[in-house]
């Protein structure tokens, strides 16, 4: 049995395994094996009794960190979603909330010389979407301060406030902000008909649907789509669609092979609804509705690089979540009602040369260092 160091950690609304890049093998392969272990993948009952994690999505992910040479106060990232049921590991896409967690776990390990009270910036550079995320971190006596009175939805109890930066987000993963080139795609599915949607990549790439055109409201809960295989189906089809329109697969049986990206969403008006604490959301509190899957279940929140494309998507004309959202797309902050509650983007479009441009996506989240040692694979 081998061993490696680690700091288990809640970034915003997920968590998972932090680990340093020089302590694993260079081998991607390689590396993707020891995680497999690591989460006890290869689970057909998805129980991850084997491994590490919370038997979902949201909890079984992991972070890879490297010292950037020549640079002061900035590392490397890499994201990796790990599957429970499989041995697959899915580098293609980013995830907003562990990345809340890099700058922390960089100072607790010390790849950060500069470190400031009472905010610390790090540059983080994501291999996955070669995109700079800026950290603005709160320290004291060169500590991470973990402690405060900020709260967000889906996470109990408050934290530290930190701001996340996501500069020039728009074409994330395909380099194009708009990867078909339209506004308004028409997609067709085998077995469904044709759907209209919005493509866009903006820190990850997001394929938008209306929730009326699947027969929705958008104010559903998890149980209510996953108990619904035939629904599943139909999202995961259009998804699909998505990937070989936009060129990031050559067919549907390939798009099936990556299921992190694009994320399937679909959007409403804002409406009052109930979110998964019990607490009421009301309409004057948001500017839409909207729900993302992650991994093929409907996301117990929202994922913050599907903020970050959503609240692009709003400002720019056109898009199905700016038709949706109509005049509140000129607002500096674009309010997302989710699952669990409430989520705040910042976004900013501009036009340059003819062709809309993301200049940036603004975030906030909590984190929590939940465990500091070895973890056995």
């Amino acid at each position: 049995m081998k061993k490696i160091n680690c700091i288990w950690m809640r970034g915003g609304t997920s968590k998972g395994g932090c680990f340093l890049e020089n302590d694993l093998p260079e081998s991607i392969e390689e590396q993707d094996h020891i995680l497999t272990a690591i989460y006890g993948g290869n689970d057909p009952t998805g129980k991850q009794f084997n491994g590490m994690g919370g038997a979902t999505s949201t909890t079984s992910k992991a972070v890879i960190v490297k010292k950037r040479n020549g640079e002061k106060n900035a590392v490397n990232y890499t994201f990796a979603q790990v599957d429970i049921t499989t041995s697959l590991v899915d580098r293609k896409g980013n995830c907003g909330n562990m990345s809340a967690a890099v700058a922390p776990f960089a100072i607790e390990m010390g790849l950060i010389d500069d470190v400031q009270e009472p905010i610390t910036q790090v540059s983080i550079f994501n291999t996955n979407t070669s995109k700079i995320i800026i950290a603005h971190l709160p320290v004291k006596d060169g500590k991470v301060v973990y402690e405060g009175n900020y709260a967000i939805s889906g996470v109990p109890g408050t934290a530290s406030k930190i701001q996340l930066d996501f500069l020039e987000p728009g074409g994330a993963v395909t380099k194009k902000l708009l990867p078909t080139g339209n506004v308004i795609d028409v997609l067709s599915t085998p077995d469904y008909g044709d759907f209209e949607v919005s493509i866009v990549d903006a820190a990850n790439p997001l394929v938008f649907v209306r929730a009326k055109d699947l027969g929705l409201t958008g104010s559903e809960q998890p149980l209510d789509i996953d108990s619904n295989p035939e629904l599943l189906k139909k999202m995961l089809s259009i998804r699909e669609a998505a990937s070989v329109k936009m060129g990031l697969t050559t067919s549907i049986e390939e798009a099936k092979k990556i299921p992190a990206i694009p994320k399937f969403c679909f959007v409403a008006e804002a409406a009052d609804y109930k979110a998964s604490n019990g607490e009421t959301i009301k309409k004057d509190q948001i500017d839409l509705q909207a729900r993302m899957l992650s991994m093929g279940k409907l996301h117990p929140n929202y994922a913050i690089t599907g903020g970050i494309c959503t609240g692009v998507a709003a400002k720019i004309p056109g898009t199905i979540v700016n038709q949706i959202i109509g005049k509140a797309s000129e607002q500096e902050e674009i309010r997302i009602g989710h699952c669990g509650g409430l989520l705040s983007v910042g976004a900013k479009v501009a036009e340059e040369d003819g062709q809309v441009k993301a200049l940036s996506g603004t975030v906030f989240r909590t984190v929590k260092k939940l465990m500091k040692g070895e973890v056995y694979w």
